[in-house]
């Protein structure tokens, strides 16, 4: 008898683990869906997507050089071909919303090239990506990145 007693509990909770797991709020999804495309974008160094469709004119940045700066900045380095990656990977960790804010933090591993410090190293950095929604879409009003160790 007490076999099927935790038999039928285990049975019971599974349907409802399933279902735990597999909800995801469309806003959460939505939000991992353009943290991802920003992450192809600056890995093909796809400027149109990332200044017409994913980074606010008025972005902020405190960048893993230890310097704020803005979103010109962030593009005159881009067009520069400060920002090459042979890779550039993101795990999210979180995502918090209030209102039409979103804060996503994680891990990224990125593998600068060419001429940018520490080229051909994995660099492991902790991230902070702000999103807001204004004018019918999201885009990124903040970003920090800091490095956390290079190999």
């Amino acid at each position: 008898m007490k076999t099927f007693s935790i038999i039928l509990t285990i049975s019971l909770c599974i349907p409802s683990l399933s279902s735990i797991v597999l909800a995801q709020d469309p806003l959460e999804a939505e939000i991992r869906r353009l943290e991802d495309l920003e992450r192809e974008a600056v890995m093909h160094t796809d400027s149109a997507a990332l200044f017409n469709k994913l980074w606010s004119p008025k972005m902020v940045i405190n960048s893993p050089a230890n310097s704020v700066g803005t979103v010109e900045g962030t593009k005159a380095l881009l067009r520069a071909g400060g920002l090459k990656y042979l890779s550039f990977e993101r795990k999210i960790e979180k995502i918090t919303f209030s209102d039409n804010v979103a804060v996503v933090m994680g891990e990224e591993m990125i593998r600068p090239q060419g001429k940018q410090p520490n080229a051909g190293k994995l660099v492991t950095r902790r991230f902070t990506n702000v999103w807001q929604y204004t004018n019918s879409k999201w885009s990124i009003i903040a970003r920090q990145a800091t490095i956390i160790k290079v190999e």
